[in-house]
C-alpha cells in the first residue's frame, strides 16, 4: 500500500542533539545537499511527508503534514480541483496543520503524479482511493480515534476535490464533518441541465483534464457520442449521476458546511440547494454560504472561505462547543467601488434559517415588448440590429430614431412572443463565458455587464418601472406557453436583466442564464421556468427584463431552423428572503458621501476607458499564481525612448516574502505603482491571480499595499483607527480579521493606547496590520522600516514573515540589504528599469568560498579561533549573535569542514554556502552597468 521510502520533508523537527545533528549535516552533504533544522520559539514548524499510497491498487501521490508536539489530533483531507493536483492546496494544509490538525492531500487518479485514468469520482475508483487514505490515516499514531480503524477526519476541497468530500461522506462512515466549496450535487444536472447540452464547460471540462484519452472510455466514448448529437441521452446521465453525491443523497449525515459561488454557470446555487435540502433532511448540522466569486471568475473570498471552514473543523472535529461556526446562511452582497483600492465592495448578509431558493415570492406583472427593437399588433415593424428600442403600451412601437440596422423583428400580441432558432443556430446569444463573466458581474450595481441577443431570436417582457428597489434572493420563477413548429423541441434560454430607466442600459446579474427543453408532450400548456438563482438588488424606478432566447454560447441548440412562440402566463414570481439581512452600515453619512460623490466620476471615467480598451480574459492556469509580470515596460512622461521599467518579467508564488531591490531610479516605485492599478503600463501586462491588473480591477481586493506612512488619528487608540478605516470600506466587520492581524503585527497591550502616545516602530506596525486588514493574499510593503532603530526593523522582519507563514506572498521594497537577506525568500533586482537578477536569496548570495555554520549553542571565541586554525581555513569568526561561525575555505573541502567541527565537538545545526546580499548586490549591479 506504501511506498517505503519518504521523499521529502520540508521543515525539520529540532535537533535532538549536537552529535546526532552534526552526523546528519556531514551524511547530506556527503549526498550533496544540504540538511538544516530550524527552532524558534514562534508557532510550530509544519511538517511535510512526501508518499506514493496504493489505496485502490493504482499510485496516488499524498503529501502529510503535522506541526508540534506528539498529542493526539483530528485529521483532515483536501481534494483539489479539476485539472489541478495535491500542491493547489498545499497553503491551506500548512494553515490547518498549524492550527492541529493532521493534514493529507492527494493527487486524484489522472492528476499531478498519480496515475489511472480519470473516471470522475467513480464510487469504485476515486471515493474508493478517499477511503484507502482514510485507512492510512488509522494507522498514524498522532491521529486521534474514535474507534480502532476509525480517525476522527474530515473533509474540505474546491470543484471536484468538493465533491469526492460529499460522496467519501456517503459511502465512507468514518468521516466526521465536510466542507465542500463551489462544487455539484448531480453532475448530469450540472452538464445537461433540464436536458440541454452545456457545450462550453463540458469542453472545457475534458481538455483541462489532458484530452478525452486520459478518461476512463466510457466516459471518453459519452463525450464524444453526446458533444457529436448536441443532445444527451439517457445512458449519459445515468453514467453521471451514479458518480455524483445525489447518488447517496440518504447516506449524507455528517454536519455540513456548503460554499456555493454566486458567479458560476458551471454549478450554479441551485446545486447548493439540494445538498441543503437532502442533507438536512437527515438530520445533520448545515450551513450555506454564498460566496462571491465562482468558476466564472471573481473573488472566491479564499481567506474568509479558508477561515470559515477552519471554524466549522474546530467545532464538529476538535469539538470545541464554544466555536462560532457562522450563520445558517450567509450570502456575500457586492455593490460599487471601494474608493480607496478601486475594489469591488462587499458586505456580508446572513439568517438564522436557510431561506431556500423561493422564500417571499413576490409577483412582477409583465407584458410582451418585442425582441428585436421593434414589434406591433399585427407582427411587423423595425427593429434594430443592436436589438434596443421598446414596444408600446398598445403593442405597436419603433427603434430609435438612428436605428438603421433593420434587424428582423419579433412578433408579438398582448403577452405572446414569436422568434425564430436560426439554421446551426448560429450567431448565438451570449450570457456566461467561462472565467470571464464572473469578475464583471461583481460590478453589475455599475452597469457593467457582458451579454448580447440577437434580433428575432429572443422574446422579451418586461415590468413597469419599480416604485421600490427589490432585492431578490434565490430563483425568479414564470409560467408560459411554449409551442415549435412541426412538432419539434423547443430550446429556450431564460434570464432576467437589470434596465435602468432610460432603457439604454441592461445589466445580467452574475451573467447567468437557465437552459429549458420543452418537448411536444409538455408544448401547448402552462409550465413552470425556473430563473437563475441570483442575489441582486433592482433599483427604484428600473425594470425587470425576461429574455427568452433560442440559443446561447454555452449550450447546444438544434441545427434545425424552427420558430418559437412563448406566451406569458402569469407574473414573473422574485424571491425577497425578507429574513436574511444585511450587515448595518454604522458610521454617519458624511464618512461615505464625499467618496460616493467621487466614485460617481470616477466609475464613468473607468467604464469609457472598459469601453476603449478591453479588459484581458482571466487566465485560469495562474488562478494560484500571486503575481506575474510578463514584458512589462513604462516610459517617463513627455519621452520617446527613456523608460522607467522595460521589459521586465518575473514570477512570485505563494508563501514567498519576495525582496525588490535596486538603486535610485532602478523602476522598484514605478513597478509597485503599476502592481496596485495607480498607473498603466505601456506595454506588456501584470496579473494577480490570473486576473489582468486594471484601475479599479476587482482582484486588487485581495492585494493590501503599505507604500507611504498612514495617517491615523492621533487621539483614538490604535484599535479604534482600524476600526475606523475598516467601516469607512463599507466591507462586512466579519471579514477585516482584525485580531488576526494584529496579533501578526504584534502590538500587544499598545493598541488600547491613543495612537499619539506611540513610537515610530508602533505607528509603523500599526501601518501594516492596516494593510493586512481583510488578509489579502497578496502585501505590497515599499519601504517599511524607513526610520526604524534595529530593534524595530527586527520586529517588523518577524512580522513579515509570520505573515507569509499562512501561505500569503509578501512583496517588500527596502534599501537595507542586510535585513532583505533575512526576511526575505526571493529576490528580484533591478537596474535602470531592467531585470537584472531574480531567484531565491540563497541561490543569488550563495556563490562564493565563504560558508555559514550554525549551532545549537553559543560560540566561544576561543573556540573560533581554534576553527581558523584548521589546515584549509582562511577565517573563522563569530556571527552577530555568537551562534555560528563564517568560515572562508582556503583549499579544504566543506565535507572536510564539518569533520573537522564535530571532532572539536562543535555543536552544528546547519552548514550552507554564504555570501552578503551585499556583496551580490553590488556584484550585480556593476555587471549590469558595464
Amino acid at each position: 500500500m506504501e511506498t517505503p521510502t519518504v521523499r521529502r520533508r520540508r521543515l525539520l523537527p529540532r535537533t535532538p542533539g549536537r552529535w546526532a545533528a552534526a552526523l546528519a549535516v556531514l551524511a547530506v552533504l556527503v549526498g550533496g545537499g544540504t540538511w538544516t533544522a530550524v527552532a524558534d520559539d514562534g508557532p510550530p514548524a509544519v511538517q511535510r511527508e512526501d508518499r506514493t499510497l496504493r489505496p485502490g491498487g493504482v499510485p496516488i501521490d499524498t503529501s502529510y503534514f503535522t506541526a508540534g508536539g506528539s498529542g493526539k489530533r483530528p485529521a483532515v483531507l483536501i481534494g483539489h480541483g479539476f485539472g489541478g493536483s495535491k500542491n493547489d492546496v498545499r497553503a491551506q494544509a500548512e494553515k490547518l496543520a498549524a492550527d492541529g490538525y493532521a493534514v493529507l492531500t492527494w493527487s486524484a487518479r489522472g492528476f499531478g503524479k498519480s496515475g489511472g485514468p480519470i473516471s470522475l469520482n467513480d464510487p469504485d475508483g476515486e471515493v474508493r482511493d478517499v477511503s484507502g487514505l482514510i485507512d492510512w490515516l488509522a494507522t498514524r499514531p498522532e491521529v486521534e480515534l474514535d474507534a480502532k480503524g476509525d480517525p476522527r477526519v474530515g473533509l474540505t476541497g474546491a470543484s471536484y476535490g468538493g465533491a469526492v468530500s460529499l460522496l467519501a461522506a456517503g459511502h465512507d462512515r468514518r468521516v466526521d464533518a465536510i466542507a465542500p466549496v463551489i462544487t455539484y450535487w448531480n453532475l448530469a444536472d450540472a452538464l445537461f441541465p433540464d436536458g440541454v447540452f452545456k457545450k462550453l464547460w463540458a469542453g472545457i471540462f475534458v481538455t483541462s483534464g489532458g484530452g478525452c484519452e486520459k478518461f476512463e472510455k466510457r466516459l471518453c466514448e459519452m463525450y464524444e457520442r453526446v458533444a457529436v448529437s448536441g443532445k444527451p441521452d439517457a445512458e449519459a446521465r445515468a453514467l453521471l449521476t451514479e458518480r455524483s453525491p445525489s447518488a447517496v443523497a440518504d447516506r449524507i449525515k455528517v454536519p455540513s458546511l456548503l460554499l456555493q459561488g454566486q458567479s458560476d454557470s458551471l454549478f450554479p446555487l441551485g446545486h447548493a440547494d439540494a445538498m441543503q435540502k437532502a442533507i438536512s433532511a437527515n438530520g445533520a448540522p448545515v450551513s450555506v454560504d454564498w460566496i462571491s466569486g465562482g468558476h466564472d471568475g471573481g473573488d472566491n473570498e479564499t481567506a474568509r472561505v479558508e477561515g470559515r471552514v477552519g471554524s466549522w473543523f474546530d467545532r464538529y472535529l476538535k469539538e470545541e462547543t464554544g466555536t462560532d461556526t457562522g450563520p445558517a446562511f450567509r450570502v456575500t452582497r457586492t455593490g460599487g467601488v471601494d474608493s480607496t483600492d478601486g475594489a469591488a465592495l462587499k458586505r456580508g448578509a446572513s439568517s438564522d434559517t436557510y431561506p431556500g431558493l423561493r422564500s417571499g415570492g413576490r409577483e412582477i406583472p409583465l407584458r410582451a415588448t418585442g425582441g428585436g427593437g421593434a414589434s406591433a399588433e399585427n407582427g411587423t415593424g423595425t427593429g434594430t440590429a443592436n436589438g434596443t428600442g421598446t414596444g408600446t403600451e398598445n403593442g405597436t412601437g419603433v427603434g430609435p430614431a438612428n436605428g438603421t440596422g433593420a434587424g428582423p423583428a419579433t412578433k408579438h400580441t398582448g403577452s405572446t412572443e414569436t422568434f425564430r432558432n436560426p439554421a446551426g443556430s448560429a450567431p448565438p446569444a451570449i450570457s456566461a463565458v467561462p472565467g470571464v463573466g464572473g469578475g464583471l458581474s461583481q460590478l453589475s450595481s455599475l452597469g457593467v455587464g457582458l451579454s448580447l441577443d440577437f434580433p428575432g431570436q429572443f422574446g422579451r417582457f418586461e415590468s413597469a418601472p419599480l416604485t421600490t428597489a427589490v432585492r431578490v434572493t434565490g430563483t425568479p420563477t414564470v409560467r408560459v406557453d411554449v409551442r415549435a413548429t412541426e412538432g419539434r423541441d423547443a430550446v429556450l434560454f431564460g434570464k432576467v436583466y437589470d434596465v435602468s430607466p432610460d432603457g439604454r442600459q441592461q445589466v445580467l446579474p452574475s451573467q447567468l442564464v437557465a437552459p429549458y427543453r420543452i418537448t411536444p408532450d409538455q408544448q401547448g400548456k402552462p409550465v413552470e421556468l425556473a430563473l437563475p438563482a441570483v442575489d441582486h438588488e433592482f433599483d427604484a424606478g428600473h425594470r425587470m427584463r425576461l429574455v427568452l432566447s433560442a440559443t446561447d454560447l454555452g449550450y447546444a441548440s438544434p441545427a434545425e431552423p424552427a420558430t418559437y412562440t412563448v406566451t406569458a402566463k402569469g407574473p414573473l414570481t422574485v424571491p425577497t428572503a425578507p429574513a436574511v439581512t444585511t450587515a448595518a452600515a454604522t458610521l454617519p453619512w458624511w464618512t461615505w458621501g464625499l467618496p460616493a460623490a467621487a466614485l460617481v466620476i470616477a466609475a464613468g471615467l473607468l467604464l469609457t476607458a472598459r469601453r476603449r480598451t478591453a479588459t484581458p480574459a482571466p487566465d485560469p492556469a495562474l488562478t494560484d499564481v500571486p503575481l506575474q509580470i510578463t514584458g512589462l515596460s513604462k516610459k517617463y512622461a513627455k519621452s520617446v525612448d527613456r523608460y522607467a521599467v522595460r521589459e521586465l518579467s518575473f514570477r512570485v508564488e505563494k508563501g514567498q516574502v519576495l525582496g525588490l531591490l535596486g538603486p535610485n531610479g532602478a523602476g522598484k516605485t514605478t513597478t509597485l505603482r503599476m502592481l496596485m492599478g495607480l498607473i498603466t503600463p505601456d506595454e506588456g501586462e501584470i496579473r494577480v491571480f490570473g486576473q489582468a491588473i486594471r484601475p479599479g480591477a476587482p482582484v486588487l481586493s485581495r492585494v493590501g499595499a503599505f507604500v507611504e506612512g498612514a495617517g491615523f488619528l492621533p487621539h483614538l487608540s490604535g484599535r479604534a483607527n482600524l476600526d475606523l478605516y475598516w467601516q469607512a470600506t463599507g466591507r462586512p466587520a466579519e471579514d477585516a480579521h482584525i485580531d488576526e492581524a494584529l496579533e501578526i503585527a504584534g502590538l500587544g497591550d499598545a493598541l488600547a493606547r491613543a495612537v499619539r502616545t506611540y513610537s515610530q516602530g508602533m505607528r509603523q506596525r500599526l501601518a501594516i496590520a492596516q494593510a493586512m486588514l481583510g488578509m489579502p493574499d497578496l502585501l505590497i510593503l515599499d519601504e517599511p522600516t524607513n526610520g526604524l532603530d534595529p530593534p524595530q526593523i527586527r520586529e517588523m522582519r518577524e512580522v513579515m514573515i509570520r505573515y507569509a507563514a499562512g501561505g500569503r506572498t509578501v512583496i517588500v521594497s527596502s534599501h537595507l540589504l542586510s535585513e532583505v537577506e533575512q526576511s526575505c525568500t526571493h529576490l528580484v533586482v533591478m537596474d535602470r528599469g531592467r531585470l537584472v537578477q531574480a531567484g531565491p536569496v540563497a541561490e543569488i548570495t550563495g556563490s562564493g568560498d565563504m560558508i555559514l555554520v550554525t549551532t545549537a549553542d553559543e560560540v566561544s571565541e576561543p573556540l573560533a579561533e581554534k576553527v581558523a586554525s584548521l589546515p584549509g581555513i582562511g577565517s573563522a569568526v563569530r556571527t552577530d549573535d555568537g551562534r555560528g561561525l563564517l568560515v572562508r575555505l582556503d583549499g579544504a573541502t566543506t565535507a572536510r569542514l564539518v569533520a573537522d567541527l564535530v571532532r572539536l565537538d562543535v555543536p552544528v545545526t546547519g552548514v550552507g554556502p554564504h555570501r552578503r546580499l551585499e556583496d551580490a548586490f553590488l556584484t550585480l549591479i556593476s555587471g549590469g552597468a558595464a
